[in-house]
């Protein structure tokens, strides 16, 4: 019996083999067994990833090195590279230099073991960096070759007024006493009071007044407070030096500052950090883990309070919850999600817009955990890594159940994640919706993620070494993906930061699909020098659009076998696909339990090249695309339905490999295959 079956779309991703069964699920139709090195597109088709360039070899190759992006406007971007006490910079591709030769680099007091526990938020130039074993600290940028690490003061850098001088107008016997405080430009920063003065008089006199005088500090303005009932209340402001107290009422509504740094010792420093309703919050502390702290509203670093209470004084708050588990990531969406090693809370306002002292609230919402690496926003949802399990969790807000709720991404792909973990995660929004994530066993671990599609179809990527870790930044209408790759070169461990190259490409020529590769482009030639980093390894070449015989580097160079002016070399990246066993609706039976043999398969492809295809890896055939393009030139790339003749191999599953070895594009739209069944 001969039959037909098509598949039109690969957007649900690699699914386990426990999977394979459920010919009943939607994502059955959309699922393959394996994608690898291939990126399920959102639209339906799967397409081989493109390669990664080589950028530079990390300054210590003998340590783990760590990515953070650093995105001051959407045209300007940096790669952070964080190792052992040093950070440096590279952008578009290359590294920021201080002089020809020379990377610019900032020292920094974080080792090696530290670098997978930074966490990190951005305002503007400032990147704000947490670690528990660490005075939290700003990487400022002040210019392209200026930057500065720098412990955080949360103390007023503003003077501290001297005691005040007082000089009665009147006599009496009442005692009156005063201070000052020095306020900044904004009005919102306010220094600690000064000592106090004290003076009597009787101000309910007619005429009697006090005149306060202080030398100057430097500040703008100046406040006064007179003590009332035990508590200094603010009766003026000034920009001079003096002020007249005629029998003012002092408001006890607003008294000065309570100068508090409680992030001052070892145990106490915050290893979580982030940015909400106009307050800098940092929580996880050893001391204190379940704390959460956050700034005097508008300002970052001031953690000062008034007693009584104010609205916009900062805010000190222990999480309440049945297991001591530390604050180990603060997320801003609609609400402050915090979240925790065994659970997950939301942190809103009561009986108010927006959160006070007085009006906090932090409520549960479920009861997973996450682990240490640091969480992604996307749209307005939170991807993280579970606790334990090393699962890839969403969560989002749901109104049916009043709160966030979080959901297992990896539900249909565990092979991928059991007994593993993620310890590095990113997200690049253009020209696909993708989040990337490096598992522990040295593997890119790519989700094609539109959650209002509900797509979040799972590949892996591997590649000649480990990933250790990922980061995204936007450089021109991409976003673009950044590696640190372990690689072993001539016998030797070693590290590179390589970029990944963009799929957009106008010709064959253009295109990249070798990994830690480089491009020459110029007058043509049969001699690519400059290729130390990857001494001794054989390398693919595309040259001028077609696949050249492989080379090994020798002394940095290999050599073409003919004349090339565009020439892309760098490690070969195999790229597969392989099908869910075969399901068609010729029996009750969905064709389970029959013997299979597929003979034919139509390949519909975009713009590709050197795709290979049979019933299991070790039996591919080829197709041969060479039609009317001249001798010695590259084949045009295939828009096209292809036809592949497969050797015949009977077998159960009726499964069908695709294979990209060649550094050309292949992107699969739709398979047909033809197939003998047997009884």
């Amino acid at each position: 019996m001969s039959t037909r079956k098509i598949t039109t779309s690969f957007s649900g991703g690699e699914v386990t083999p426990e999977f394979w069964g459920q010919i009943a699920d939607a994502k059955f139709q959309s699922g393959v067994a394996l994608m690898r090195n291939m990126i399920a597109l959102p639209h339906g088709p799967a397409a081989n990833r493109p390669g990664f360039a080589y950028v530079r070899t990390v300054k210590t190759p003998g340590k783990k090195t760590r990515l953070i992006p650093f995105t001051f406007s959407t045209t300007q971007t940096m790669v952070l590279e964080f190792g052992d006490q040093y950070v440096r910079f590279h952008t578009q591709g290359a590294t920021l230099e201080s002089s020809p030769g020379v990377p610019y680099e900032v020292a920094t007091p974080y080792l090696e073991a530290d670098l997978f526990d930074l966490h990190y938020v951005q305002s503007a130039d400032v990147l704000t960096i947490c670690h528990p074993g660490y005075a939290p600290r700003e990487l400022r940028r002040a210019g392209a070759l200026s930057w500065n690490l720098t412990s955080i003061g949360f103390v007023s850098s503003l003077a501290i007024p001297a005691a005040p001088t007082v000089t009665p107008t009147g006599t009496g016997t009442t005692i009156y006493r005063y201070v000052v405080t020095s306020v900044g430009t904004t009005g919102l920063e306010e220094s600690a009071a000064s000592p106090s003065a004290t003076v009597t008089n009787n101000l309910l006199t007619t005429g009697n007044s006090n005149a306060i005088a202080w030398a100057a500090t430097g500040a703008t303005r100046y406040n006064v407070y007179k003590q009332s009932n035990g508590l200094y209340g603010y009766i003026g402001q000034t920009d001079g030096l003096s002020f007249v107290d005629d029998n003012i009422t002092a408001n006890l509504g607003k008294t000065p500052p309570v100068v508090n740094n409680p992030f001052n010792a070892a145990g106490k420093y915050p290893g979580a950090v982030s940015y909400f309703e106009q307050r800098r919050c940092f929580a996880g502390s050893i001391d204190e883990p379940q704390n959460l702290r956050m700034t005097r509203s508008g300002t970052e670093s001031n953690l000062t309070y008034s007693i009584p209470t104010r609205d916009d004084d900062s805010i000190n708050i222990r999480v309440a919850a049945r297991e001591a588990n530390t604050i180990r990531h603060i997320v801003p969406l609609q609400n402050l999600v915090l979240l925790t090693g065994s659970a997950e809370w939301r942190v809103t306002s009561i009986n108010s817009d927006a959160i006070t002292p007085e009006s906090i609230s932090v409520k549960p919402q479920s009861y997973i955990g996450a682990n240490n690496a640091q969480p992604l926003i996307v749209n307005n949802n939170i991807i993280y890594v579970s606790a334990r399990g090393g699962h890839l969790r969403e969560m989002a807000f749901n109104n049916n159940a009043g709160g966030y709720v979080s959901g297992d991404l990896s539900l249909r792909s565990p092979h991928l994640f059991d007994n593993l973990d993620i310890v590095d995660l990113a997200y690049s929004k253009a020209p696909i919706p993708l989040v990337w994530g490096v598992s522990t066993n040295g593997k890119l671990i790519g989700v094609t993620y539109v959650p209002e599609q509900q797509v979040g179809a799972i590949h892996q990527h591997d590649t000649d070494g480990t990933f250790e870790s990922c980061c995204v930044v936007a450089e021109g209408a991409e976003d673009v993906l950044y590696v640190v790759v372990n690689r072993t070169v001539n016998g030797s461990q070693t590290r590179y930061v390589e970029r990944m190259a963009s799929r957009q490409f106008a010709t064959a020529a253009d295109a990249f699909f070798v990994d830690s590769g480089a491009t020459y482009s110029g007058a043509p030639t049969t001699s690519i020098s400059g290729l130390n980093w990857l001494e001794g390894k054989t390398v693919s070449v595309l040259g001028d659009g077609a696949v050249m015989t492989p080379k090994t580097v020798v002394g940095g160079s290999i050599t073409l076998e003919a004349p090339c002016s565009k020439v892309q070399v760098g490690l070969p990246i195999i790229a597969e696909l392989q099908t869910l066993p075969l399901a068609a609706q010729v029996d009750a039976g969905m064709a389970q339990g029959r013997a299979k043999n597929v003979n034919k398969v139509w390949l519909r492809v975009y713009k590709s090249s050197g795709v290979s295809a049979g019933p299991s890896a070790d039996r591919l055939v080829q197709h041969k695309q060479r039609k009317a393009e001249p001798y010695g030139t590259a084949p045009a790339l295939v828009t096209d339905e292809i036809e592949i003749v497969l050797e015949p191999s009977w077998q159960q599953s009726g499964q069908i490999y695709v294979r990209q070895d060649n550094p050309l594009p292949l992107t699969l739209v739709s398979m047909t295959v033809e197939v003998q069944l047997g009884g």
